[in-house]
């Protein structure tokens, strides 16, 4: 890795169907980060677990997964490209910083209180410690950027003040990490309540459109998208749901908002939602496609996963050798 430049670590759960809004609000983000900072991008199968899964279903998520992040522009020539279990200093680390994290912080986390009601049954440790253990992904390698939608942001702040806590405590150990945001596709709404963000976990399937879906499910989801009041094709507050259109389409075109709004101008709702839909089939179809290719080529992606932790592994046990010896740990005698 190049020392002058900055470190970007992020990563998504191998759990549900990937979403349009998983893609445009950060996945597409990641190819072009690549040449300017050193890059990570992990499939954090740990954290899926705090809900119940089954395994064989978590384990071709995961690899799917990981040819996705490839098809999607993820170069592992450029960057590391690993799976989060497959390094345990992950875990190590979370278990060192579990110990200057305290409940009632956790105990706050807007997303803890959220999964507590979706999942009152299942209420284990492992959805509270979820921000800790995040912490301790993006620490360990000594990130400088994050990329962060705004339902992370909250992680994120955790995760530096972790650092902070730590690096007072026992002297500089950590870079405290900053927020990188995307200005837009940050927050991609559900098609069904534009106030509400896409996410992979909604009930209602006509809400979001997962990269996965084909091209007649793509138009129809478009079709049966909800839209304001008025039929006017315009950008704004007072209009939530065709902005939210008019975000995707602009991002998955190349037109800018305002081209748009004139484009559309007069046509009304029905001939804009095909046009989404046409943009955002004609970016997806070729993902799936390289998707496809990609995972029929177990060996390349086995090989990819080796590079890529060994990679990892080599910069996180660096990191928690620095960390053992800070809290007073013996060095194992090699």
């Amino acid at each position: 890795m190049d020392a002058i430049k900055k470190t970007v670590f992020s990563g998504v759960q191998p759990t549900g169907k990937i979403t349009l809004g998983n893609y445009l609000g950060a996945i597409r983000n990641w190819g072009p980060l690549q040449d300017q900072y050193n890059c990570l991008y992990c499939v954090v199968d740990m954290h899926s677990i705090t809900v119940s899964q089954v395994a064989a279903e978590l384990r071709k998520n995961t690899m799917d997964l990981v040819a996705l992040y490839i098809a999607c522009g993820v170069d592992p020539t450029k960057s590391g490209l690993f799976i989060q279990s497959h390094v345990p200093q992950h875990a190590e680390l979370c278990w060192v910083l579990d110990t200057i994290s305290y409940i009632g912080e956790l105990n706050r986390m807007t997303q803890f209180k959220e999964k507590s009601r979706k999942h009152a049954d299942n209420i284990n440790m492992g959805l509270m410690n979820y921000p800790v253990l995040m912490a301790a992904d993006i620490l360990l390698y000594q990130t400088d950027l994050v990329p962060v939608g705004k339902d992370q942001i909250q992680h994120l702040e955790l995760a530096r003040n972790l650092a902070e806590r730590f690096n007072n405590r026992y002297s500089e150990t950590f870079v405290v990490p900053e927020g990188l945001v995307f200005k837009q596709g940050s927050s991609i709404k559900s098609l069904q309540d534009p106030l509400s963000k896409m996410s992979k976990s909604d009930p209602n399937e006509n809400a979001v459109i997962s990269l996965m879906d084909d091209p007649d499910t793509i138009a129809r989801k478009f079709k049966r998208a909800v839209t304001d009041s008025d039929t006017v094709v315009r950008f704004g507050e007072d209009k939530p749901a065709i902005s939210n259109l008019l975000t995707i389409y602009s991002l998955t075109s190349g037109e800018t908002i305002e081209q748009a709004e004139q484009r559309f101008a007069g046509q009304g709702y029905g001939v804009f939602k095909q046009a989404v839909a046409d943009a955002v089939i004609a970016v997806v179809k070729p993902i799936q496609d390289e998707q496809r290719r990609l995972i029929a080529d177990k060996a390349y992606l086995e090989s990819v996963l080796k590079a890529g932790a060994e990679q990892a592994e080599r910069i996180a046990a660096k990191t928690l050798a620095k960390v053992y010896r800070k809290v007073g740990f013996v060095p194992k005698i090699r």
